[in-house]
C-alpha cells in the first residue's frame, strides 16, 4: 500500500486518471535498470526516481569528469573524480529516500548484464556507444524485458522503445543491424546539454506509461529530434522476420 506520506508526494501525478493509486501501486513495485548514467541517464533517473519508481538498478563504470557538468545533471562540481554511480545514489537519494537503489559500477560483460537484465521489469539505454547498445538489446530481447533506447548528438536526437512481449514490436537490431555508424562520442561530434536533456526526459516518461500501464509506447515508431529547427519526426520501424536478435525469440 502507499503510505500517507507517498499519498502526498505523489499527489499530483495520481491526481490523473491515467496514473491514479493503482498506477503510482505499480511504480512503487517496478525495478528498472539505467545503463549509462550521463546526458540521458542523468534526466531520466532523476525523473523515475522523483515519480516513485520503487528500484532503480544504476550501471555506469565511469567516474565524473569536469566536462560532463554541462549536460549530466545528476552531478555537481563536488562529484568531479567521484564514481558516476555513487554519485548519482547521493542525489537520488536525496531526492527520494522511499527508494532503493542498486548499484553496478562496474562495465557489464555478457553474464553480468544478462543477470542484471533478468532482475528488473524495463532497461532503459542512456549508453553512448553501438556496442553496449547491442549488447543491452541482445539481453533485453533474451529475458523478454521492454527497452526504452535513447541516443543523441551533435544536435540530433532519438527515441525508440523495443517491446518482446509484443510480437509485432522490433528491435533495436532490427533498426540499424550491425551498425554502420563511426563510433563518434559527445567527446569528439559535440552536444547540446538541453537535446540530451530532452531525450532523457522522454525516454523516463516512456518508462512511466510502460510501467504504469497507461497511453501508447513508442513500440514501432522511432522519433527524431532536430533541435537545431525545433522538430520532431516520426518514422515507422516494423519487425525484421528474419532478425537474428529478435526472430528467433517470437516464432
Amino acid at each position: 500500500m502507499l503510505t500517507d506520506q507517498e499519498l502526498l508526494r505523489y499527489s499530483r501525478q495520481i491526481l490523473l486518471q491515467h496514473v491514479d493509486i493503482d498506477g503510482q501501486l505499480r511504480l512503487k513495485q517496478s525495478r528498472v535498470l539505467i545503463v549509462g548514467l550521463g546526458g540521458l541517464g542523468a534526466p531520466a533517473a532523476l525523473y523515475l526516481a522523483a515519480a516513485g519508481v520503487g528500484e532503480l538498478h544504476l550501471a555506469d563504470f565511469d567516474t565524473v569528469d569536469l566536462t560532463n557538468l554541462q549536460r549530466q545533471i545528476i552531478h555537481d562540481n563536488a562529484s568531479v573524480g567521484v564514481s558516476k554511480v555513487d554519485s548519482a545514489i547521493a542525489r537520488l537519494s536525496a531526492l527520494n529516500p522511499d527508494i532503493r537503489l542498486v548499484p553496478h559500477r562496474i562495465a557489464l560483460d555478457e553474464d553480468t548484464l544478462a543477470a542484471a537484465v533478468a532482475a528488473v521489469d524495463l532497461v532503459l539505454d542512456c549508453c553512448d556507444n553501438f556496442g553496449t547498445r547491442e549488447a543491452v538489446n541482445a539481453a533485453c530481447m533474451a529475458a523478454g524485458k521492454p527497452l526504452v533506447s535513447g541516443a543523441a548528438i551533435r544536435l540530433e536526437g532519438q527515441l525508440s522503445v523495443f517491446d518482446p512481449r509484443r510480437p509485432e514490436s522490433p528491435c533495436y537490431h532490427c533498426l540499424y543491424g550491425h551498425g554502420s555508424e563511426a563510433e563518434l562520442t559527445c567527446s569528439e561530434a559535440g552536444v547540446l546539454g538541453p537535446l540530451v536533456g530532452t531525450v532523457g526526459s522522454l525516454q523516463a516518461l516512456e518508462a512511466l506509461k510502460l510501467l504504469a500501464g497507461f497511453g501508447e509506447p513508442l513500440v514501432g515508431r522511432l522519433l527524431l529530434i532536430d533541435a537545431l529547427g525545433t522538430r520532431f519526426r516520426e518514422l515507422r520501424v516494423k519487425r525484421d522476420p528474419g532478425c537474428s536478435v529478435c526472430g528467433a525469440h517470437r516464432e
